[in-house]
């Protein structure tokens, strides 16, 4: 664990990193560190570049993958990065209750961790947590799916891992949308943890639609993966008599939107998570600002210190200019972020 860091460096290069004193503007390392690999988070890459060039001292903003979706591998990259001089994190958990004890380890070490797109459970170390109200989005989403439906019909719902605390908020929104139908739509079935490979995901929607392809009228997908299996799916059908709502900006997605085989999809904004995130780490580690226990924040299932980093539903009519609408809600948010969750000297 980041306790090992004593066996791993000098005695001295830790006692830095327990220091109690602001860091050097130019010290900041930040990592950013997912669960796994996902097509999800590679827009964490761009949007941590973008923050480092635009606020000077931070001289680092790396992005470090896992190999796989493995607690153990997650941690262990988490340890290796406080070793080589990291000393600001942001971090999808690879379980809302385990990533606490890595995340602990950080906090002795006096390195401030944020939980990034998905959230880690109370009591927990992590600054906050900022990302998607998955819930909200994906209720909203659902609504969006029965108002294209005429307000009935029989849906079905394709979401992602399990192990992800995301998936069950989201699972719980869909079948709240559903019930507030008064039984005018019915969720036939829900297929979970099929958003680790394209052809897990493929197998599964496609063995749906052939079996029960007629008996459903609408689709809501939740997780990425599960959207473009979906999407393609429906266009290698050909018939635009089932509607679809999925999640997220792959580009199979947007050109089934386009042509009329998908209604919309959800946005996030994981360009935002990165971008904001690096920059209050960078406030935090350079600035000596905190976190302001008064702050604003929102209560989920998991933490009553969350942050919304946004989401929109998007539809044919702007699809072509997705990345805009999250760079507006990422600038937007940022205009009163600092004055709204940190204090600084």
């Amino acid at each position: 664990m980041i306790s090992r860091c004593l066996e791993r460096v000098a005695v001295a290069a830790c006692g830095l990193m327990l220091a109690a004193a602001p860091a050097m503007a130019t010290d900041v390392k930040v990592a950013l560190i997912p669960g796994g690999p996902h097509p999800y988070f590679a827009n964490w890459e761009q949007g941590a570049k973008d923050a480092q060039k635009a606020f000077p001292g931070i001289a680092a903003a790396d992005y470090k993958v896992p190999a796989k979706w493995e607690l153990g591998l997650q941690n262990q990259l988490i340890e290796n990065a406080t070793a080589q001089g990291y000393n600001a994190f942001l971090i999808f958990p690879g379980d809302p209750v385990a990533t606490n004890s890595p995340m602990a380890d950080l906090q002795s070490a006096g390195i401030p961790s944020i939980a990034t797109a998905g959230c880690t459970k109370d009591p927990t170390p992590a600054l906050f947590c900022f990302g998607t109200a998955v819930d909200h989005s994906a209720y909203l989403g659902t609504k969006e799916l029965i108002k294209a439906l005429g307000g009935k019909g029989t849906i079905v719902h394709f979401t992602g891992n399990l192990v992800d605390p995301n998936t069950q908020l989201r699972m719980d929104a869909v079948a709240q949308a559903v019930k507030e139908t008064n039984g005018a739509v019915k969720l036939l079935q829900t297929i979970a943890d099929i958003d680790r490979t394209p052809q897990e995901a493929d197998d599964k929607i496609n063995a749906l639609l052939a079996a029960r392809g007629k008996d459903v009228d609408g689709i809501i997908s939740t997780a990425w993966l599960p959207s473009v299996s979906a999407a393609t799916a429906l266009r290698r059908i050909g018939d635009k008599r089932i509607q679809m709502v999925g999640i997220d900006h792959d580009a199979v997605v947007l050109a089934a939107i386009k042509d009329g085989f998908v209604h919309g999809t959800m946005l996030q904004n994981p360009y935002g998570q990165a971008y904001i995130g690096t920059y209050v780490l960078s406030e935090i580690v350079a600035h000596g600002c905190k976190v302001n226990d008064k702050a604003p924040f929102k209560t989920n299932a998991l933490t009553t210190r969350f942050i919304d980093s946004g989401t929109t539903f998007q539809g044919a009519d702007g699809v072509d200019h997705y990345q805009d609408a999250m760079k507006a809600v990422t600038a937007d948010l940022m205009k009163t972020f600092k004055a709204t969750y940190l204090i600084c000297p």
